[in-house]
């Protein structure tokens, strides 16, 4: 339980309670210094490989005996980062690097008050699983059969990886089990490639595309459109590609979609040409990301390169008909 103040640790004084622009807080009585009680920040690290997360085996209280995510105090004047990475090392003995922040969660402990959990997604790079000193065991456990975690902002946090993955492992998934017995896997390869460039770029390619169509001179009637309705569409349109390259998305899906699209766009009056433009510039800022990222480029034939357009075009195509067919439907 954590102890309650009662002295000033400047003057000695008793710790009376005071208001401060409306907050009550602990205020010295002789020399009426204010004391600010905020939330402890803690460090959650989690570590998946082929659908495994690395949890620790929590060796002392709170929950001793539980399982968690490699989860630590940041210390004062630690980087938040630094903090995650270092708590990770110290209760695991894996290095790693930082992908992205993954969830922010409040949460009130009668061990330690109010405490601020932040979680990271973080890479492996190197090191040897070994439980550390505040930890009994480390290991990975299958996604499918988790035990139950120690902390409520753990789960949260990992419920909230699982579900931006679900998308993701169902286009791998796919891709390992194709429909087609006969599927290429060096063709199956070079989707798997362009897909996690997809997926790991979608937010560039969609800054890139907005820019680019609210600029452009083929697509004047899209400058002073609305830019979270142009992001949305956008987004949109790349996870149906990114579903598509993994067999997930059928053609009757595309088919609604950008019939609707083409009616609603035909109702705000934009021209059929300058809806075709923004689609093609969609197409366009996917191959430049590609390229530029180098996913189609290192060590692939000729084959698999025109293999890969191919595909794209396909989709492109069925897009652009089922939007014209939109604009023509009375």
């Amino acid at each position: 339980m954590r102890k309650k103040r009662k002295f000033c640790p400047h003057c000695g004084g008793q710790i009376t309670k005071k208001k401060e622009d409306t907050v009550l807080r602990d205020c010295c009585s002789i020399c009426h210094s204010y004391f600010y009680d905020n939330p402890l920040p803690v460090v959650s690290a989690i570590v998946e490989e082929s659908r495994e997360i690395l949890l620790v085996k929590r060796d002392r209280a709170p929950f001793k005996g539980y399982w968690c995510l490699p989860t630590g105090f940041a210390e004062s004047g630690e980087n938040i980062e630094a903090a995650a990475l270092r708590e990770l090392q110290e209760e695991t003995g894996v290095k790693g690097r930082i992908t992205r922040l993954l969830d922010v969660d409040s949460y009130k402990s009668r061990f330690y008050g109010d405490l601020l959990f932040l979680t990271f997604v973080v890479r492996r790079v190197s090191g040897k699983i070994m439980a550390g000193d505040d930890s009994a065991q480390a290991r990975f456990w299958p996604m499918n059969d988790l035990p139950r975690l120690a902390f409520r902002s753990n789960r949260r946090a990992l419920a909230a990886y699982m579900h931006s993955k679900k998308e993701y492992w169902a286009i791998m998934d796919s891709i390992e089990k194709p429909a087609d017995p006969s599927g290429d896997r060096a063709v199956n390869e070079l989707s798997r490639r362009l897909i996690n460039v997809l997926i790991k770029n979608k937010e560039l390619i969609v800054l890139r595309w907005l820019e680019d169509v609210t600029g452009n001179p083929s697509t004047a009637e899209y400058h002073q459109y609305d830019e979270k309705n142009l992001i949305s569409i956008c987004d949109r349109i790349i996870s149906q590609i990114t579903l598509w390259l993994g067999h997930v998305y059928d053609t009757p899906r595309i088919r609604n979609f950008y019939t609707k699209l083409g009616r609603e766009r035909k109702k705000e009056g934009v021209r059929i040409s300058v809806s075709l433009s923004a689609l093609s510039l969609i197409r366009k800022h996917i191959w430049e990301v590609a390229l530029d990222r180098g996913s189609l480029q290192r060590n692939l034939d000729l084959y698999m390169t025109f293999e890969m357009q191919r595909r794209i075009t396909i989709f492109f195509d069925l897009a652009t008909y089922y939007l014209t067919q939109g604009y023509e439907e009375k």
